[in-house]
């Protein structure tokens, strides 16, 4: 191994290590430099409206404050009393269960009711229930450990928009110096790769993000108008586990029929959950995916649950959110390395390669050694 390659491994291990120890303050910087690239082609676009960068960048900043705002006071307060709720028809859909469902099941496959424990099992379902009211409303009082809470909320609630405001206003800057920082023999190389991940991370961010919002809409008015409780969380988090495909439609139509055939005791409401999810698949298939992603990510489903996983585990939910935008951009990486790789001589034998991998073998080696 050469002393520039040395020095590339060893600093790529540094930063790897740094930005592990740094977890607990990199998110905020993290979650800003997600939000400054989601607005930057908006802000070049009004710029070209004759608009300067500062107002172009203030206008996109409003729009981001205002989605956030409408999150706090729309949502937030809709989920918590949709858990209250729940959480009030409870006993009488566990009074349902024990004498209506346990008696039909009995005469199918003979169980003692007793060995069930469903007092126990309210009780669980119950306290549940009330610790997810009781985090959401301890998000909007800030009451949950408070010092700790209160200054770490504070202190994101100051970072992320002071940090995005200047990385979307500097934004070309900060790139291009970048580029002047690259050295001249690895330039083309970085640049092919951050291309190809600047590609992917637009799918995905500003294609598959809006994809899977767009579905958890459709689930949560569709579930609304049908009239079932806990329709909006139910529709949101189908919306937001579709990343993995087919789990969001999997995981909605088990807990919202579930719920449908428990709220309304019969068979039409599932049948109504079946359809609304099948138009949303539908409209998600031949509209949405092709419209706004196209090829997605292209990892796969499992890599897709390890990634979300891993990103939890190191960072928290931040790292949920995050994970899957690194893990595009890492196998994009792992492509490239792949490409060349099966054209090395570690892969085959000069004897094996064509005469087109040897011709552009030996171009890439005249173009580095004429850089």
């Amino acid at each position: 191994m050469t002393d520039s390659r040395m020095f590339w491994l060893i600093f790529c291990i540094v930063l790897i290590g740094l930005f592990y120890l740094l977890s607990p303050i990199i998110t905020p910087f993290l979650v800003s430099a997600l939000l400054a690239y989601l607005g930057d082609p908006v802000t070049d676009r009004l710029e070209k409206l004759h608009l300067s960068r500062s107002i172009s960048v203030i206008i996109v900043f409003m729009f981001f404050t205002l989605m956030a705002a409408l999150i706090v006071i729309i949502l937030i307060p809709t989920i918590d009393n949709q858990f209250h709720l729940l959480s009030t028809k409870l006993p009488d859909y566990i009074g349902w269960i024990k004498t209506t469902v346990i008696p039909k099941i009995n005469t199918l496959i003979p169980i003692n009711a007793n060995n069930l424990n469903i007092e126990g099992i309210q009780e669980t379902i119950s306290n549940n229930l009330g610790n997810a009211a009781n985090a959401f409303q301890q998000i909007l009082s800030g009451l949950r450990k408070p010092a700790n809470f209160i200054v770490t909320t504070a202190t994101y609630l100051f970072l992320i928009p002071v940090v995005t405001f200047y990385l979307l206003r500097d934004w070309d800057i900060l790139i291009a110096k970048l580029n002047e920082l690259v050295p001249r023999q690895y330039y083309d190389t970085v640049q092919v790769l951050t291309s190809r991940s600047d590609e992917v991370l637009a799918g995905f961010l500003r294609g598959q993000l809006f994809v899977m919002l767009a579905l958890g809409i459709i689930y949560a008015t569709g579930l609304s108008i049908i009239g079932l409780d806990m329709a909006i969380i139910i529709g949101l988090f189908s919306g937001f586990v579709s990343f993995v495909p087919y789990l969001g439609l999997i995981v909605g139509i088990a807990i919202a029929g579930l719920m449908a055939v428990i709220q309304f005791q019969d068979l039409m409401h599932p049948f109504q959950v079946i359809i609304v999810f099948t138009v949303a698949q539908m409209i998600e298939g031949v509209f949405l995916t092709p419209m706004f992603v196209g090829d997605r990510t292209g990892l796969h489903p499992v890599a897709v649950i390890f990634s979300v996983l891993a990103g939890g585990q190191l960072f928290g939910f931040m790292g949920i959110l995050l994970a899957l935008p690194a893990a595009a951009v890492i196998n994009v990486f792992l492509s490239y390395f792949k490409e060349h790789y099966l054209q090395s001589d570690i892969y085959c034998d000069d004897e094996e390669k064509t005469d087109d991998e040897k011709t552009i073998i030996m171009s890439e080696e005249a173009t580095e050694k004429s850089l």
